[in-house]
């Protein structure tokens, strides 16, 4: 039996980094989690950890997966370096020239594409072509797979910062550093917390906090619906996954916004099975970069 190609994949977020060697979800053989501090000293330790694993036992390609906004574009002067994130510090730093000093293929996507091509491989997105992958944790992203391509122009999808109405009577401005009341800036995990004044786990399941988060998430998926129709839309992510009560109200708003205007049996029969949690849960971001990487292999990106 021909063995199958070893990554290492690197997913770096707002707040953590995972490292994770694998072939596949069956085959984890190691992971590490650093936090996301200070750019120079976390891809560092991260490298340190590489360097381990190379020693060690080696790998085919690397898988390396991003929070945003990145630079995707080859022809760019700024390609594979992170572009204005409020994340303080990072912005300008060349991620993707210091994953090929390793030298081996290199796979290369935003966070919630890989997330969105992990659960197309193993997961819950299996068999479709047209699919879309959101994480909601410290920042809201939208991963777009149309026709079997992940959805990019000028740069990668940034729907999160879809602009969307506002509940009557909201007067929050909202968390955004750039939008304020963007859907990013009213539902993601740092603008529940400013809103409420404290991490939203620790919220009450009727804290009317909640009321503007499923609006404002009714009112994104409504947009990718009318905007892409999906076969599915998979929702993962710290508040995602943690949050499990909001998905049955988030899907009766969006029954209401549709108004019976699309009728197929995929979005009229089963609105749980069309709005649904990733099936590889948490997994999904670090096997991210193990998809990337298999896909640089096969020759996909």
């Amino acid at each position: 039996m021909t063995a199958r190609p070893l990554i290492a994949a690197l997913e770096l977020g707002g707040t953590k980094c995972v490292a994770m060697l694998s072939t596949g979800p069956d085959d984890i053989r190691a992971e590490a989690r650093i936090a996301s501090g200070d750019p120079d000293q976390t891809l560092d330790a991260l490298d340190e950890v590489v360097r381990s694993w190379r020693d060690r036992h080696g790998f085919d390609a690397i898988g390396l997966s991003s929070f945003g906004p990145i630079d995707l574009d080859p022809a760019s002067a700024t390609h594979g370096r992170l572009v204005n994130t409020p994340k303080p510090n990072w912005s300008g730093v060349d991620l993707l020239g210091r994953a090929r000093k390793w030298g081996v293929p290199v796979g290369f996507d935003t966070d919630v594409n890989a997330s969105a091509w992990a659960e197309h491989r193993w997961g819950g997105a299996q068999g479709l072509t047209s699919f879309i992958y959101i994480t909601m944790g410290t920042g809201l992203g939208v991963g777009s797979i149309v026709d079997g391509r992940t959805v990019k122009g000028l740069w990668h999808s940034e729907a999160g910062h879809m602009l969307v109405p506002r509940l009557p009577g909201a007067t929050w401005p909202g968390h955004c550093p750039y939008h304020g009341d963007c859907v990013e800036g009213l539902v993601c995990g740092p603008a529940i917390e400013a809103r409420a004044g404290f991490p939203g786990d620790q919220l009450t399941r009727q804290d009317p906090v909640w009321d503007e988060v499923v609006h404002a998430m009714a009112g994104l998926l409504h947009n990718l619906v009318f905007a892409l129709m999906p076969q599915r839309i998979l929702i993962g992510g710290g508040v995602g996954l943690g949050q499990a009560h909001l998905w049955p109200r988030v899907r009766a708003r969006l029954a209401d916004n549709l108004a019976g205007y699309l009728t197929s049996p995929r979005v009229a029969g089963s609105l749980e099975d069309f709005i649904a949690a990733p099936a590889l849960g948490h997994r999904a971001g670090p096997l991210g970069g193990v998809a990337l990487g298999l896909r640089v292999l096969e020759g996909a990106n």
